[in-house]
């Protein structure tokens, strides 16, 4: 199942859960696996930028996706090194050129996100004028993606309480990535992104999270098109996602979808009627709703 994915989540990877006993309902003794969650502080040359809460893995891709998607890294920052010391929990990233952060560092605002779920006000301004591509995505496509993710051995399956991203192109998830956050899970993805070149133009973004406008907007300052979750939306969400033109797909369970924003994109090329339902034991519950 794992083999079309370039990076797929790894549940037996025993430095990112741990064995718990404890009694259930009944007093019996019951041994169960839970999800570790560590510190991560990330520097941007000298200044120390945040700590996050995270799974642990994949320290690099999460400290560049989310200086990026912060608005701290722009194309012509020349990175230079990044050296993650894990005795410390702290990961630096250095480019040629220092920048001072102090006045964006004031304008930080808490939102709603879990985890790591601080946007820059400024980030609004990188909206101005944003047109995303206009890829067209088959709704056999979104069918076959949903079914192979939800199939994928994962975390979330393994062991609960954590979301997951899926950076997909067509039919295929290339990079899948999870973690206690939902947004740290998207910030892995622009990392990867960032490291690797990849072009957003033709890629979909598969979220386990809810669609609100912190969502929205880290989609489309990424360049990605399409957006789709199996949870549901909130009005600014929707709002942002039709002022730039971005594909909103959500409450995609099974058979159904519900496509509030950018719907010209689908081509509808897929009958639910033909489709088979989707297996109990493969179907996320909660974790969207985090």
């Amino acid at each position: 199942m794992t083999a079309r994915y370039l990076i797929a989540p790894d549940p037996e990877n025993a430095g990112l859960t741990r064995a718990v006993s404890g009694l259930d309902q009944s007093g019996r003794s019951v041994d169960l696996k839970v999800v570790e969650e560590r510190p991560l502080t990330i520097f941007l040359n000298a200044r120390e930028i945040v700590t996050a809460m995270t799974i642990g893995d994949y320290p690099e891709y999460l400290a560049l996706g989310f200086l990026k998607n912060q608005g701290m890294l722009h194309p012509e920052d020349e990175i230079t090194s990044v050296e993650y010391a894990p005795e410390i929990d702290t990961i630096v990233v250095r480019t040629r050129v220092e920048t001072d952060y102090e006045d964006k560092l004031r304008k930080k605002t808490r939102t709603s996100g879990c985890a790591v779920g601080t946007v820059f006000g400024d980030m609004l301004d990188g909206l101005q004028g944003l047109r995303l591509p206009e890829t067209p995505v088959r709704t056999s496509a979104l069918y076959k993606l949903a079914s192979e993710i939800n199939q994928t051995p994962s975390l979330y399956l393994a062991a609960g309480a954590i979301h997951g991203t899926v950076l997909c192109q067509a039919d295929r998830p290339l990079v899948y990535m999870e973690d206690v956050g939902r947004h740290n899970a998207v910030d892995k993805i622009a990392g990867w992104m960032l490291t690797e070149q990849a072009s957003p133009d033709d890629k979909i973004l598969y979220t386990t999270g809810r669609l609100t406008s912190e969502m929205v907007i880290k989609t489309a300052l990424m360049g990605i098109p399409v957006l789709a979750s199996r949870s549901g939306f909130t009005a600014w969400g929707v709002e942002i996602a039709r002022e730039v033109g971005l594909t909103l797909i959500g409450r995609m369970r099974g058979k159904r979808f519900v496509c509030l924003s950018g719907e010209a994109r689908l081509i509808w090329d897929a009958d639910p009627g033909t489709l088979p339902e989707e297996a109990t034991r493969h179907r996320r519950k909660g974790a969207g709703d985090d």
